[in-house]
């Protein structure tokens, strides 16, 4: 037994002795080798082995340099210019040398500086002859029987180091908007972390290291190691400078200061701790001063007495024109026997009118003498002309486009949009997924959404997206036929299960979850994290809801399918992807929802045509909230045109009839007004079809009040004849004056360039004037028709039957006992009114609030929210709010360059590029400059370059990129068919491009500038090179819609454009500006380059109306007060009177103004539109009311009393509690754009205008109203 224990012993000691000191022996004699480190000595010289996956392994011994045969050493000095003399690498190991940087190549050429630098680094540890001095292997490995190198230790100093870094750390690569540091070093931010990702050794068959590196910087004394240290080159060396765009810090670029924008924020003001904004503070001080001067004024005329002369009525003019002087007898409405005690027997009164309004008294006494002769014939013919309008009708259309709703056609961005789609490329349709965590109840934090199960979720979504065939004239549609594929391959998808090639399989195989974390931070760098479209995939893109670039901590998943888009919206191309959109659509509604909601996530989903789509089911929506409110005016119109209710009259004395045939008027004026617009080509709106109803119906429901109630007001002793022949010598100038008044102010804002205000505007001025001609032909004549059934005893509504037991209690009174509301105007509202600190609280309260809403205009802000168009129930409303809340990149934005010359004797390109020996105020450059101030330029990256990125592949130092065979014909990289059999995936310097040289030598280019042969030669070339390891700037994809190469070759490119992205926009405001940004940054660099540039975004073309949104408003505001005080002068001849009813009006839209500020409504198209209605119905309210003023008797108490009495009690019932019950509808409306626009605004404008008409203006009218036109004459 002990015998065996003893052999045992011998024989494990023998085999410690057999392996052991064959270790040993290699590890002491590396010990040995490299023990020595001195000058012209290497550390470790030739290739001993391979990894299995084909990189090589250098052998760990040392050994004195040697001298470099004559073409090895020109070899060297073209790549590693710092190594003269003897060297420590083979002809082998500088092959792999130049291979494994030619990779790194094409993100580093565009800056000479730290391209140099970044060889050196590689030169030195490859082939410097004082190796040792600086390399240290501290591991081996043994492959086939080779003892290879396994580690090693690269003393650099940090002088070095961080030389390296600052030269490189702001180089750019284009085609990806970001910097090269974060390909070529996983976005290092100091030298050390970029050494680290450097020096770790590279997993099979992924890019890097074949052995791990540890950089060192400090090196101990008995280690006799020095650490490298070459000479640096900075970015804005003279010799090797880089552009301003990759060496900010250059001296050049320095002098170039950052365009810094103006804040646009509004002056403020500090008084003591309070900060005020000047406009604030300026009204306050104004109201101030306003208010004190009308205390002083209204105390001095209340102290004066007054002379009994002051008390006598006023005389409008002893001298009268012929013509002028209207006699018509204006009997009191109430107490009609006191009144004719009063009034002295020998005197009656008269109203002296202007010119105009004398001749059409006159017009209209003759006039409604003959309509009670012939109503018959005047309401057929009326009725005829406006039936034979609408005729026009069968042509009708409504226009939902919205870029021909919102963009004219002389609309800048509308052409600058036909250029880039005629010249360059449409830009792509999008289709969208998000899905979203829900935010944790207790903290409201989301949780991440990067979890297993949820990333197995996106392929089963993918597979379902994958499968959808969509029916299109008989053949079906799938993604794969309408997708954009940059290579001509595979869907651009943006999902982050690109990074594992959209293959289930490949989640485990790739390391799942892990897999991940690492793409999100080497996405660029890692050839295992390229897309199926084999081009990086920027996480940002696919992931919403994280902060900063902690990608992990992402709460939703942004999924987006981008698809091909044509220039003709209305051809197969679109038609096909319109088709494969719904089907995408109902598929999201029906399946993913219940998917991703089973999963406790939410989803939101959109795509292109959606927006259109839920525009028309809109519509619809709320049909019947309209009609109803519509029923609702009406039957308020019967009740109030009638006569007091008394149940045993009640079905005679009603006006149900005579309402309902008002209310037809009202509709076939506006079916006129679309019948004869439709005739000659001009599609309608939904604005058109939403608001004219209303505003006509309120003009005139209005109308009609005024008009029955001034025929009921006559004695009814004088025959029907006359009764209508005064009603109208009565209240039609005024019903003229306020009808041609909205007329015109509508008519004008036909020559606004917005579409919508404009067709808007021109529907709605017919609507009116067609509404003021039926009001006194065809209402007039049914007022003689329902009045001839009143006094026939016939019943309303069924005027063929007869009631002969009625009396009409009227009957022996000469005029009827006025209404309700006429008796409170006279008997209770004008006393309130008239009293003196009545007056003053009135006054100074509505200029305040006027003031106060001038102040508050300021803050209204342009834009209209999406989200608010669409109906409730609509699935956008979550997608929108998705998007504000998730999304992290802006909209992509480029700038396009028109007529480019890129001939040698241009210095265009200088003027363009950003890379070396470009200028410091090149375009791209600008760009990069405004990228680093993006609070206010609102671009979030530099620009994709295709110029710098050409320039980069056509440089001999690039040498991977440009290349060709020996008959001049284009040689792809190394790695690329026919260069690498694409079948066995080998590739290797011989074969087929073992010829292949660079296209030029240095000597070939003038200032690394290509001729204009050459440029026009090459270029073509570089559009279609794709992309690969060996050579990244290949253009194929990146740029291939980039540039427009027709006609190129005259030397001028008529088209092209870089690409960048703004920056999140999450408010309407945020659109606004950055189109204001971009186009100011385009016109500042046009004007200093002298080349035409303009900037493009999708979303320009719709928010292009904001930017002079203010200016169209105040302008079509301006042009309609205008044309209402032109209308009034005119026909009253009054500037006292035309000057109150503008202030009057102003005041109104300034008010409704404000009160869009407090219920924070936004300026756009719908809010004009309304703004400007405002000023059509305001009218009715101040001249009806001024035209009674002027032509009462009396002080200016008593001429506002009566008034308030004849006119006051028409004005409120048949336009405010019409408008009123109509409005209060619209709040149950589905569609927030009804509630806001409609609803709110509509109803702010009857309570203001109702203020305005019969409290603000009977003050006023007291206070400072123009002299009567009425006088007293001897019989």
């Amino acid at each position: 037994m002990e015998l065996l224990r003893l052999r045992l012993v011998v024989f494990l000691s023998l085999f410690q002795v057999l392996w052991i000191l064959p270790l040993a022996f290699a590890q002491s004699s590396i010990k040995s080798s490299v023990t020595r480190h001195s000058e012209e000595y290497c550390a470790m010289y030739d290739i001993c082995g391979k990894r299995t996956d084909g990189k090589v392994l250098n052998c760990p011994y040392g050994s004195p340099s040697v001298k470099p045969s004559d073409l090895l050493s020109s070899k060297i000095q073209s790549l590693c210019p710092t190594i003269t003399g003897n060297v420590c690498c083979t002809a082998a190991q500088f092959d792999t040398l130049r291979t494994s940087v030619q990779q790194a190549i094409p993100f580093l050429v565009g800056c000479p500086a730290c391209l140099r630098n970044f060889l050196n680094l590689f030169c030195e540890l490859t082939c410097s002859p004082n190796q040792s001095l600086f390399i240290n292997v501290t591991s081996v490995n043994k492959v086939n029987n080779n003892m290879t190198v396994g580690g090693i230790d690269y003393y650099i100093s940090d002088t070095f180091g961080e030389g390296l870094y600052d030269s490189c750390k702001d180089v750019k690569f284009g085609t990806m908007n970001s910097r090269a540091m974060e390909f070529i070093g996983a976005g290092a931010q100091n030298f050390k972390e970029w050494f680290t990702f450097i020096g770790r050794q590279a997993a099979p068959k992924l890019p890097g290291s074949p052995y791990a590196i540890r950089f060192r910087s400090n090196a101990t004394d008995s280690s006799e190691m020095i650490p490298m240290n070459v000479s640096t080159y900075s970015c804005g060396d003279n010799s090797l400078g880089c552009s301003c765009g990759d060496c900010p810090s250059s001296t050049v670029c320095s002098n170039t200061a950052v365009p810094v924008s103006p804040k646009k924020g509004s002056c403020t003001v500090k008084i003591g701790s309070i900060k005020a904004k000047c406009i604030d503070l300026a009204v306050a001080v104004l109201y101030i001063v306003l208010v004190s001067v009308f205390f002083g004024w209204g105390l001095f005329n209340r102290t004066r007495k007054q002379t009994p002369a002051s008390r006598k009525k006023p005389l409008w003019n002893n001298v009268m024109d012929d013509g002028e002087v209207q006699s018509i007898t204006r009997e009191k409405i109430e107490n009609p026997p006191m009144q004719v005690l009063e009034d002295p027997p020998h005197m009656r009164s008269g109203v002296q009118l202007s010119i105009v309004q004398g001749y059409m008294s006159k017009f209209y006494r003759g006039y409604g003498k003959w309509v009670a002769r012939n109503p018959i014939t005047v309401l057929g013919s009326s009725s005829a002309i406006v039936l034979l309008l609408c005729l026009g009708l069968i042509r009708f259309k409504v226009e939902t486009r919205p870029e021909k709703l919102w963009v004219g056609p002389g609309s800048k961005a509308a052409e600058e949009k036909q250029f880039f789609d005629s010249h360059l490329a449409p830009f792509y349709r999008i289709e969208q997924l998000i899905l979203a965590t829900i935010p944790d109840a207790k903290h409201g934090k989301s949780p991440s959404i990067v979890t297993e199960d949820n990333i197995k979720l996106l392929f089963e979504i993918q597979k379902k997206v994958d499968g959808i065939k969509a029916n299109y004239s008989g053949s079906m549609i799938s993604l794969a036929d309408i997708c954009m594929k940059p290579l001509d391959q595979d869907c651009a998808s943006q999902s982050v299960i690109q990074y594992f090639k959209l293959d289930p399989e490949n989640f485990d195989n790739y390391g799942g979850i892990e897999h991940l974390t690492y793409c999100f931070e080497h996405y660029s760098s890692a050839d295992k994290c390229m897309s199926a479209y084999k081009a990086p995939l920027d996480p940002s893109t696919a992931l919403g809801g994280f902060s900063g670039q902690n990608y992990s901590e992402a709460s939703a998943f942004i999924i987006t399918y981008p698809v091909n888009n044509a220039i003709n919206k209305e051809g197969n191309e679109t038609e096909r992807a319109v088709a494969w959109e719904k089907a995408f659509i109902q598929l999201a509604k029906a399946e993913l929802l219940q998917m991703v909601q089973s999963k406790n996530l939410t989803l939101s989903f959109s795509s292109e045509s959606s927006v259109e789509e839920e525009l028309k089911r809109e519509s619809t929506a709320d049909a019947i909230t309209i009609l109803i409110s519509y029923l609702v005016m009406f039957a308020y119109i019967s009740l109030t045109l009638g006569d007091s209710p008394r149940l045993s009259s009640f079905y005679i004395s009603s006006k149900v009839l005579l309402g309902l045939s008002g209310v037809v008027l009202v509709m076939l004026s506006v079916l006129g007004s679309v019948g004869f617009f439709s005739a000659i080509g001009v599609k309608s709106t939904l604005i058109i079809m939403e608001v004219i109803p209303f505003l006509v119906l309120a003009v005139g429901v209005d109308n009609m009040c005024i008009l029955v109630h001034a025929v009921k007001r006559q004695p009814l002793t004088m025959p029907l004849e006359g009764r209508i022949s005064n009603a109208l010598v009565e209240v039609g100038p005024s019903i003229t004056l306020a009808s041609l008044s909205e007329v015109l102010a509508f008519a004008v804002g036909s020559f606004i360039p917005m579409p919508a205000c404009r067709v808007f505007s021109m529907f709605a001025a017919l609507a009116v004037l067609l509404d003021f001609l039926l009001q006194v032909t065809a209402f007039v004549a049914l007022i003689v028709l329902d009045f001839r059934r009143t006094e026939d005893n016939r019943v309303d509504c069924f005027p063929c039957m007869k009631v002969s037991s009625y009396t009409n209690s009227d009957k022996g009174i000469e005029v009827r006992k006025p209404g309700l509301l006429a008796r409170y105007m006279k008997g209770i509202h004008a006393p309130i009114l008239s009293v003196w600190v009545v007056k003053i609280v009135v006054i100074s309260i509505f200029v305040a609030f006027s003031l106060a809403s001038i102040a508050l205009c300021t803050r209204i802000q342009p834009g209209l929210e999406q989200k608010i168009v669409l109906p409730q129930d609509s699935y956008l409303q979550g997608y929108f709010n998705n998007i504000s809340e998730y999304l992290r990149i802006g909209p992509p934005l480029y700038f396009v360059v028109k007529n480019y010359n890129y001939s040698s004797e241009s210095r265009h390109t200088n003027q363009l590029c950003s890379i070396s020996q470009c200028d410091s105020d090149s375009l791209l450059n600008e760009i990069a400059r405004a990228s680093l101030i993006s609070e206010s330029s609102y671009i979030a990256k530099p620009a994709a370059s295709w110029l710098d990125d050409f320039l980069v592949w056509i440089s001999p130092e690039a040498f991977g990129c440009c290349r060709k065979f020996t008959n001049a014909t284009y040689c792809p990289p190394d790695d690329q068919p026919p260069c690498c059999s694409s079948s066995d995936g080998s590739c290797s310097l011989g074969g087929v491009c073992k010829d292949c040289t660079t296209c030029f030598r240095h000597s070939d280019l003038h200032n690394g500038r290509p001729s204009t042969t050459q440029f026009e030669e090459k270029l073509p070339w570089f559009l279609d090179a794709l992309p690969s390891s060996d050579c990244a700037k290949g253009g194929h994809g990146a740029y291939t819609s980039s540039v427009e190469l027709k006609g190129y070759e005259s030397g001028i490119i008529q088209a092209s454009s870089f690409r960048t992205y703004h920056t999140p926009l999450n408010k309407q405001i945020d659109y606004v500006n950055s189109m204001r940004a971009a186009r100011e940054l385009c016109s500042r660099v046009s004007d200093s380059l002298k080349i035409e540039i303009f900037p493009y975004s999708v979303f320009y073309m719709f928010f292009e109306q904001y930017l002079d949104i203010w200016k169209t408003a105040l302008m079509s505001l301006s042009i309609a007060i205008g044309a209402v005080f032109i209308v009034c002068l005119v026909i009253t001849c009054s500037l006292w009177s035309s000057a109150i009813i503008l202030l009057v009006l102003s005041m109104i839209v300034v008010d409704l103004m404000g009160v869009m500020a407090i219920l924070h409504i936004q300026l756009n198209a719908v809010s004009v539109v309304n703004l400007v209605m405002a000023v059509g119905i305001s009218v009715e309210f101040c001249v009806h009311m001024t035209h009674a003023f002027s032509v009462s008797t009396g002080d200016r108490d008593q001429r506002i009393k009566e008034a308030l009495g004849t006119m006051g009690a028409s004005v409120f019932s048949g336009i405010t509690l019409t408008k009123l019950v109509g409005v209060i509808v619209l709040c149950f409306s589905r569609t927030e754009v009804f509630v806001v626009y409609y609803f709110q605004m509509y109803l702010a404008l009857v309570l203001l205008g109702f203020l305005h008409g019969l409290v603000f203006l009977p003050v006023v009218l007291s206070i400072f109203g123009p002299p009567s036109r009425c006088l007293l004459r001897e019989q």
